[in-house]
């Protein structure tokens, strides 16, 4: 059963993600796909940066208490967006592709290119 918490909660990974997006945009990426997901692991945006193929975790803290929006994303996350990740590239052509993240903590927002790696 879904409670209010988890619509607040929703709504405010929506706000985030839809933030993130149009941050990418106007540096000139394109927003494929959004909420990608496969038994096992998900992908919130996937772009198009140029030739390259995007995969982006959007990762929103108030605070950061306890490392912040950073210090989530644990290698247990990584695997399972490379797993989706994985999934996606099967029904696409061969192509080059990166792992960003979006890091939102109240008003600020960064952007890591190249955050992590599928070799990692």
């Amino acid at each position: 059963m879904r409670t209010k918490a988890d619509d607040t909660t929703t709504a405010r990974g929506r706000e985030a993600e839809d933030r993130a997006a149009h941050h990418l945009g106007g540096h000139g990426l394109r927003v494929v796909a959004r909420n990608f997901r496969v038994r096992g692991g998900e992908i919130d945006l996937i772009c198009r940066d140029g030739k390259v193929l995007v995969f982006v975790e959007v990762r929103q803290r108030s605070r950061s208490d306890f490392g912040g929006a950073a210090a989530s994303i644990t290698t247990s996350k990584q695997r399972r967006i490379i797993l989706a990740a994985q999934h996606y590239l099967a029904g696409q052509p061969e192509c080059d592709c990166r792992f960003d993240c979006v890091l939102i903590e109240g008003e600020r927002l960064a952007w890591l290119k190249n955050a992590f790696s599928a070799d990692a």
